[in-house]
C-alpha cells in the first residue's frame, strides 16, 4: 500500500492519501518523544519535515528528502489502523 502524500496537523494527526483514493487520519502523538522519534516533540519540526519518502509517511532528518536519511511508518500500520475520513483538502479548495 502507498501513500501519496500527507498532510500533518497541529494535534499530531496526519492525512494520508493512499494510491487506491482512501484518505485516512493517523494519529502519530503515540510516537513523538520516544526514542528517534524524539524530534517530533518539536512542532515546526513535525510540520515541516513532514513528507513522502519510500513511499510512506516519513520526517526527512536532512532536508534533503534522502529516502535513506528518514524517519518513516510501515505503510501497511497506516492504512490498517488508520481512520477513513472525507478529504480535508476538498474543504479549502
Amino acid at each position: 500500500m502507498e501513500i501519496v502524500q500527507v498532510y500533518p496537523q497541529d494535534n499530531y494527526d496526519v492525512v494520508l492519501y493512499f494510491v487506491d483514493g482512501k484518505i485516512k487520519k493517523y494519529n502519530v502523538s503515540h510516537l513523538v518523544g520516544q526514542g528517534v522519534f524524539k524530534c517530533l516533540e518539536d512542532i515546526d519540526f513535525y510540520k515541516n519535515n513532514c513528507t513522502v519518502l519510500n513511499h510512506t509517511l516519513a520526517w526527512t532528518l536532512d532536508g534533503k528528502y534522502d529516502s535513506s536519511n528518514c524517519l518513516d511508518l510501515d505503510p501497511y500500520v497506516l492504512y490498517n489502523d488508520g481512520v477513513e475520513i472525507a478529504d480535508p483538502l476538498q474543504e479549502i479548495a
